[in-house]
C-alpha cells in the first residue's frame, strides 16, 4: 500500500481523561519548537489531519522519549507523517549508505548514525502506533537500521586501518571483501524481528590465512581492536544519542575469549562443546558485514552442529529446563498483568519462539522447510509439515505479534530494552492507554488470554500425558532376589517365564549390559521400565521381545539415544514393543540405529502413499548431491535405506500399509536407492575414465523387484543395458575405456554400490544372472544384442523371467526403447501347447531339487507362491500375442486381465486371486517374524496367533487348514489349465 502515512492511519493511544488532544500538542510540542516556519508548517498540518492531532497528542501524552525527538527534529515528525512511509524508510537508509560509502571521520559517522537511527525510530514508532504498519515491517525496518549502522561502522574502521597500512583491501569500496573479517547477527537481529529498543547480538570472527593474505600481521590482535571500535562506533553514547547497545556475549565460551574469535577456535568449539542453546542461536545467524560470502561459508560448514541428521529429543527437556530456569530465577513462574514480563514470563514471547526453535532443532535436520529464522514463518512450515495445527499456527502468531506490539510500546516510552509491565496501578493504566485500550482492566483481560492461550500450547510440547507406567503394578528390581509381589506383576503382565524377565531387567539396573551403565542410561532406564514391561506384555511373545531388547543391549556400545527417544513417546514405545515382539530384523535395526525410529513420529508416517520420487527425493536430500564423498555416498545410502525400509515394516505393523502395500513400498524403497546409485556411480565414474558419447544405459528390474512384491529379505535381480552409437570411440576421460569395457566395469561399480559392506553395512544382494546366457555373458549386455538374443536364442524359462522385467533406473530414451522391446518380445506368437510342456517341467525340476512338502514353505509347496507366478507366465507367453492386456508386470494383475479376455473363468480367477493374496500376506508375515526357516514347532505360539489375526484369521489352526485348502485349490487349477493348453 503507498499513499502519505497521515492519510493511512488506523489507531492512535488514548489519552487520560479530561486530556485535550489540541492542548497537548500546543503545550508540549508546537509552543517548545524554536523553529517558527516548523512550528507553523505543523499547525497547519494538524489543522487539516485530526487523526494526525490524535496520533501525535497520544504520543506526546505517554512517550517522553518520542516526545524529544519531535521536539528535537520538527521538520523530520513532518515528513514521516506527510510522505509515504516505505519511501521515507528508503530514502533514509540510501543517504546513511551514500554517506557512509564517502569516507568521513569517525565523529561524523557517529554523529550521522545517530541521528539516521532517530528519524527511523520516529517514523517506525509513528507507522507503529498508528496501525500502518504491521509488526513483520516494523521489525524489518527495525532490523534494517540495526544493519546499515553495523555495516557501515565495520567498513570505516577496515578503511581506517588500511589507511594506516595495516590491512590490504581488495576492494575499497567493498571493504569487507576478502578482509577475513565475519560479523554476524544472532537473536532477533539476525532473524530480522529485532525489537523497539534492543541490543544488537553479534558476534565477530576472523579467518587468519584470509587475513595473513590481506597482510594483518597478527589476526588475533587486529581484528579484537577493530571490533572494539566496531561497538564503539555503534554504542558510545554522545550528545547526539547512541545507535544500539552493542553485546557480543553469544560468541564462544565469552567468559575466556577475545571479542573477534578465530574461524578455527569457533568450529572446534561448536563440534565438541556446543550446547543446545548454542543451536538455536545459530538458527537465526545471518553474516551483515565483513566478508559475507565468507560468513556464509561458515554458517554452511557450521550446518551439521545445528542441524542433526535424526531427530533429538533430547533437545526438547534441555530447552524446557533452560525455560524453567529463566522463569524461576527471574521471577516469572506465574501469569500476571501488573510487572509482568512479557518476553520472559508465562506465556510470553519467550515460549513462542522455545516453542518453534525446540521443533526446528528436533526436526529440521531432517526437514529443511524448518531451518528458517522468523518465528512466524516457521509456524507457517511446523503446520505445513503436519507438525502443528493450523488452529495452532493462528492463535501463536496472533498473540505473537500481539505481544510484538506491546513490547514496542514498553519501549517506545524511555527507549530502553524492557519487557515488563508497570507495577504500580496508575502507571500501568497509563500504559494501557498507550496500547489503546481504556484501562487496565481491558489491557489485562486481554494479556491473560494471550498468555493462557500460549501456555496452553507450550504446554502441549512438553506435557506428560497419561503413561503406559501407570497401568504397571508393583515392579521392583532392587536387592538380590526376586520381589514376590514382582513376580506376579510380571505374570500378569504376560510374561511366561516372570523369574528370567526379573533377572534380566535386574541385570541391567546392576550394570551387567554397557549399553546402560552411564548414569545418564541408567536414570532414564529406571523412568522407562515400568512403560517398557507393560507394552512388552501387550506383544505377541512378550518373553522373546524382552529377551531381544537384552541381546540388543548387549550389542549396542550405548543406549541412552534410544531410551530417550522411548521415553518421549508412549506411542513410539508401544509400536518398539510390538516390533521386538514380532519382528526380529525390524528390532534389531531399531536397537542398533534408534533414530529409525524418527520417522514414526513424522506426521507424514500414517500416509499409505507409496511415491518412488518423493522417496528417491528424500533420500537424494540425505545422501547429498553430491555425496562428500564416494565412501560416505555409500555410508549415507545405506542410512537412508535402513530408514525407509524400516518405515515400510512399522507402517506394516501399524496398520497403515496392508501387506501387498508393504512389498510395493519395498519395492519404491529399492527402485529409488537404485535411481541414488546409479547417477552417483555414474559421476563418480566418468569423473575417473570419462564418458562415451552418445551412450544411454538402463537398469531393468525382474524377479520380485519387476512384480512390485519384495519381501524385507529379497534379493534385486537386475540387468544392465546399454547402446551406443555404431562409430562411438573410447570414453574422453584421463583413463579413457572402449565402450564395452567402459560399461561393463560401470556395471561393476554399481553392483559394488549395492552390495560391497560398508561401515553401515550392505544394501540389496544383487543377481544377475537373469541377462542373457548368464554368467557366460559380460556384466553389462548391448542393448542390440539383448534384442537378438530374445527375439532367437531364449529359452521359455528367460522369457518367463523376462515377464517382470521393467525399467527401474536409467537414460529416458532407452528405457523407452527398452520397455517397448520388452513389450514387442513378450507379444511374440507362441504355441500355447510348447509354453505350457515348458513350463510344467520347469515346475516339476524345481520341485524334485527343492521340494514341495513343506506346508509352510509358501513360496516352494505345492500351490504356492511358484504355482501361482508360473501359471501367471504361462498364461502371458501363451496369449499375448492375441492379448496384449496380459503383459503387466505382476501376477494378480495377470489374473484380472486373464479373466476379463475370458482365458480363465470367473471362479477360477476369483479362487487365484484371493489365493495370490492370503499366501503373499502370510508369507511377508512369516519372513517379519522369523528370521530363520519358518519352522511352527520352534515359534511361538502367540506369533503363530499375531501372524493369524494379520491375515484376518482368528488363530494359526484355522489359517493353517485354509491355506491348506487353497494351496489345493491352486495346484488343481494349475494342473487344468496346463493340462488342457497341451491337449
Amino acid at each position: 500500500m503507498t499513499g502519505q502515512l497521515c492519510d493511512r492511519l488506523e489507531a492512535a493511544p488514548v489519552l487520560p481523561a479530561k486530556a485535550k488532544a489540541e492542548t497537548l500538542l500546543a503545550r508540549e510540542l508546537i509552543e517548545r519548537l524554536h523553529d517558527e516556519a516548523a512550528a507553523q508548517a505543523l499547525q497547519a498540518h494538524f489543522a487539516a489531519h485530526p487523526r494526525s492531532v490524535a496520533l501525535v497528542a497520544g504520543i506526546l501524552a505517554h512517550s517522553p522519549f518520542l516526545t524529544q525527538v519531535m521536539r528535537f527534529d520538527p521538520a523530520g515528525l513532518l515528513a514521516s507523517l506527510t510522505e509515504a512511509p516505505e519511501a521515507r524508510r528508503d530514502m533514509l537508509l540510501a543517504g546513511m549508505a551514500a554517506f557512509g560509502a564517502g569516507g568521513c571521520e569517525t565523529a561524523d559517522l557517529m554523529r550521522e548514525l545517530r541521528r539516521f537511527r532517530r528519524a527511523m525510530a520516529l517514523l517506525i514508532a509513528l507507522a507503529d502506533i498508528g496501525g500502518v504498519w504491521d509488526v513483520e515491517t516494523v521489525t524489518a525496518a527495525l532490523t534494517a537500521t540495526a544493519d546499515m549502522a553495523t555495516k557501515l561502522a565495520t567498513d570505516h574502521v577496515l578503511r581506517q586501518a588500511a589507511d594506516l597500512g595495516r590491512i590490504n583491501l581488495a576492494d575499497p569500496a567493498n571493504p569487507g571483501l576478502g578482509s577475513g573479517l565475519v560479523v554476524l547477527a544472532l537473536g532477533k537481529h539476525g532473524a530480522g524481528e529485532l525489537n523497539y529498543s534492543s541490543d544488537i547480538d553479534i558476534v565477530v570472527f576472523f579467518d587468519p590465512e584470509a587475513a595473513e593474505a590481506a597482510g594483518v600481521g597478527e589476526p588475533s590482535s587486529f581484528f579484537v581492536k577493530l571490533t572494539q571500535q566496531i561497538a564503539r562506533i555503534i554504542q558510545e553514547r554522545t550528545p547526539d544519542g547512541y545507535v544500539f547497545r552493542v553485546d557480543l556475549r553469544l560468541r564462544p565460551d565469552p567468559a575466556s575469549t577475545h571479542v573477534a574469535v578465530s574461524l578455527p577456535s569457533a568450529y572446534s568449539y561448536y563440534e565438541t562443546v556446543g550446547q543446545n542453546w548454542e543451536r538455536a542461536a545459530m538458527i537465526k545467524a545471518r553474516p551483515i558485514a565483513g566478508d559475507i560470502a565468507l560468513g556464509q561459508r561458515f554458517l554452511g560448514d557450521l550446518a551439521p552442529f545445528i542441524w542433526r541428521k535424526y531427530f533429538d529429543f533430547a533437545t526438547i527437556a534441555d530447552i524446557h529446563a533452560m525455560k524453567r530456569q529463566i522463569q524461576t530465577v527471574k521471577g516469572h513462574e506465574t501469569i500476571a498483568v501488573a510487572g509482568h514480563n512479557v518476553k520472559l514470563g508465562r506465556g510470553g514471547i519467550r515460549e513462542i519462539e522455545f516453542f518453534v526453535q525446540t521443533q526446528q532443532l528436533v526436526f529440521g535436520g531432517r526437514r529443511p522447510a524448518l531451518r528458517g529464522p522468523r518465528t512466524l514463518d516457521m509456524l507457517g512450515e511446523l503446520t505445513n509439515e503436519g507438525w502443528i495445527t493450523p488452529q495452532a499456527r493462528d492463535e501463536l502468531s496472533e498473540s505473537y505479534r500481539w505481544l510484538r506490539t506491546v513490547e514496542h510500546r514498553l519501549q517506545m516510552r524511555d527507549d530502553e530494552q524492557t519487557q515488563t509491565l508497570p507495577k504500580a496501578a496508575g502507571e500501568l493504566d497509563a500504559f494501557a492507554r498507550f496500547c489503546g485500550y481504556a484501562n487496565a482492566a481491558a489491557f489485562g483481560k486481554a494479556l491473560t488470554a494471550h498468555a493462557k492461550r500460549i501456555e496452553g500450547h507450550y504446554a502441549l510440547l512438553f506435557e506428560e500425558g497419561p503413561s503406559l507406567a501407570a497401568e504397571a503394578g508393583t515392579l521392583s528390581f532392587t536387592g538380590s532376589e526376586p520381589d514376590p509381589e514382582t513376580m506376579t506383576t510380571l505374570g500378569k503382565l504376560g510374561f511366561r517365564d516372570a523369574l528370567t524377565a526379573a533377572e534380566t531387567v535386574r541385570g541391567w539396573h546392576f550394570g551387567r549390559r554397557p549399553a546402560v551403565t552411564s548414569a545418564r542410561a541408567r536414570e532414564v532406564l529406571t523412568e522407562l521400565t515400568p512403560a517398557l514391561l507393560v507394552a512388552l506384555g501387550r506383544t505377541a511373545d512378550p518373553d522373546g521381545a524382552l529377551a531381544h531388547l537384552d541381546n540388543a543391549f548387549v550389542r549396542m556400545p550405548a543406549a541412552i539415544e534410544l531410551l530417550t527417544l522411548l521415553r518421549s513417546h508412549d506411542s513410539l514405545l508401544t509400536l518398539f514393543a510390538e516390533i521386538l515382539g514380532s519382528a526380529p530384523r525390524l528390532a534389531k535395526v531399531a536397537a542398533l540405529h534408534p533414530h529409525v525410529l524418527d520417522g514414526v513420529i513424522d506426521p507424514a508416517f500414517g500416509q499409505a502413499v507409496v511415491d518412488v520420487a518423493a522417496l528417491e527425493g528424500r533420500i537424494r536430500n540425505y545422501v547429498g548431491s553430491p555425496p562428500p564423498s564416494v565412501e560416505d555416498g555409500l555410508d549415507r545410502l545405506r542410512d537412508a535405506a535402513r530408514q525407509e525400509n524400516f518405515l515400510v515394516g512399522a507402517r506394516l505393523l501399524s496398520g497403515v500399509y496392508p501387506a501387498q502395500g508393504a512389498g510395493q513400498a519395498y519395492c519404491a524403497v529399492a527402485e529409488a536407492c537404485l535411481r541414488v546409485a546409479f547417477a552417483d556411480t555414474r559421476s563418480a565414474f566418468a569423473a575417473d575414465h570419462g564418458v562415451i558419447e552418445g551412450a544411454e544405459t538402463v537398469v531393468l528390474g525382474l524377479g520380485r523387484l519387476g512384480a512390485g512384491e519384495l519381501t524385507p529379505s529379497s534379493d534385486l535381480d537386475l540387468i544392465l543395458l546399454y547402446d551406443r552409437p555404431d562409430d562411438a570411440g573410447p570414453s574422453d576421460g584421463a583413463r579413457s575405456l572402449d565402450p564395452v569395457t567402459w560399461h561393463v566395469r560401470f556395471t561393476q561399480r554399481l553392483v559394488a554400490a549395492l552390495t560391497v559392506p560398508t561401515r553401515r553395512g550392505t544394501l540389496y544382494q544383487v543377481d544377475m544372472r537373469l541377462r542373457p546366457t548368464g554368467n557366460k555373458s559380460p556384466a553389462a549386455t548391448q542393448f542390440a544384442g539383448f534384442e537378438s538374443y530374445h527375439t532367437g536364442e531364449a529359452e521359455i524359462w528367460e522369457e518367463m523371467a523376462l515377464t517382470r522385467a521393467r525399467v527401474v533406473a536409467g537414460d529416458a530414451g532407452l528405457a523407452r526403447r527398452a520397455e517397448a522391446s520388452i513389450r514387442a518380445i513378450l507379444s511374440r506368437k507362441r504355441e500355447p501347447a510348447k509354453v505350457a510342456a515348458a513350463v510344467a517341467e520347469m515346475r516339476a525340476l524345481i520341485a524334485r531339487e527343492k521340494g514341495e512338502k513343506d506346508p509352510w514353505d509358501l513360496k516352494l509347496a505345492a500351490g504356492g507362491i511358484t504355482d501361482l507366478d508360473f501359471l501367471a507366465q504361462f498364461l502371458l507367453l501363451a496369449y499375448a500375442s492375441e492379448h496384449p492386456s496380459l503383459i503387466v508386470n505382476d501376477t494378480a494383475s495377470v489374473f484380472a486381465a486373464a479373466r476379463a479376455a475370458g482365458l480363465l473363468s470367473e471362479a477360477d480367477a476369483s479362487a487365484l486371486l484371493e489365493a495370490h493374496r492370503l499366501i503373499g500376506d502370510v508369507q511377508l508375515w512369516q519372513r517379519f517374524t522369523v528370521e530363520e526357516a519358518f519352522d511352527p514347532k520352534a515359534v511361538p505360539a502367540r506369533v503363530l496367533r499375531r501372524i493369524a489375526t494379520a491375515v484376518g484369521r482368528p488363530d494359526a489352526k484355522v489359517l493353517k487348514a485354509e491355506l491348506d485348502e487353497v494351496r489345493a485349490g491352486v495346484r488343481a487349477i494349475f494342473t487344468r489349465v496346463l493340462g488342457q493348453a497341451r491337449a
